[in-house]
């Protein structure tokens, strides 16, 4: 593989640059229950706590997400047990998943659930291709990334919510930083309960606070992927590795595009009666 090519990937499916706090869009202040301590797990949130347009609150203890949970430790997995996991969808391509596999201990029988596909890097390196590339370039490429998750992952988006409304649940989906592919996920969820836009924006912004890249231990060679990944402006790094509120707009703004609007994705692309609709509230508002 070229490193042109490793660097598409590193942007978009690793999220993993060493020393850069991201902070493209502030953060807000959350509760500090929020992110929940698992030991060896990175960007683990409950997405319970929010207020829905009706005064309902979102159910803590149901639903979470997070960054690969591959060095989970086994003090981890004792509090995974504490939770009483029971789901695991794991949003990450095939490549992702091999490179990193989560293995659940047997004794805790979490269902599994991951799709194989192959991401498609051809953006990013034509992206990389350019000279001199700037913050803002890296935004709009980006958000090109945002206004086609919706579509792209509904399939795995469709599945989460069945199995949601099935009662599979505690669930925690993840993908590899826990911030694109899970952040659109979430938002999804959110927005279906009836949790106001900019709350909804709030929480996946959150990422820029809570997800944490790992750094390379002491003594330790640097890959060549990373390390030329490093090189790039720290900007453009932060628009890379980061969240930015125009992202999630473009992914909302992708669906009300179409003819349709969020009406017909809720219908089609997701799968969702009203009933369905109607269960999931039931299920995860008090």
């Amino acid at each position: 593989m070229t490193i042109l090519k490793s660097l598409a990937l590193a942007a978009l499916l690793m999220g993993t640059v060493a020393g850069h706090a991201f902070a493209l869009s502030p953060a807000p202040a959350v509760a500090t229950n929020r992110v929940v301590g698992i030991d060896g797990a990175n960007n683990f949130r409950d997405i319970g706590g929010y207020k829905t347009t009706d005064g309902r609150e979102v159910k803590w203890g149901i639903i979470y997400r997070s960054a690969a949970m591959n060095k989970i430790t086994p003090k981890g997995f004792d509090q995974l047990r504490a939770l009483g996991i029971k789901t695991n969808v794991d949003f990450r391509a095939t490549q992702e998943r091999q490179s990193t596999p989560m293995v659940w201990p047997a004794d805790m029988k979490v269902a599994v659930y991951s799709q194989d596909y192959d991401m498609d890097t051809t953006p990013f390196m034509a992206f990389f291709k350019q000279k001199d590339v700037t913050a803002e370039q890296t935004k709009a490429m980006m958000a090109t990334f945002y206004k086609d998750a919706p579509f792209k992952f509904a399939g795995q988006y469709k599945r989460m919510l069945r199995l949601i409304i099935d009662g599979q649940t505690p669930m925690i989906y993840n993908c590899s930083a826990g911030k694109d592919r899970t952040g659109v996920a979430t938002a999804l969820i959110l927005t279906l309960l009836g949790v106001p836009r900019e709350t909804v924006t709030e929480d996946y912004l959150l990422s820029n606070q809570y997800y944490k890249p790992e750094a390379p231990k002491a003594g330790e060679k640097e890959d060549p992927m990373m390390a030329a990944f490093r090189r790039l402006p720290p900007e453009v790094i932060q628009a890379l590795m980061g969240v930015d509120r125009t992202y999630l707009d473009a992914a909302f703004e992708a669906i009300e595009a179409r003819e349709g609007g969020w009406e017909r994705y809720v219908r089609e692309d997701l799968g969702l009666t009203a009933a369905d609709e109607a269960k999931l509230k039931t299920l995860l508002l008090n």
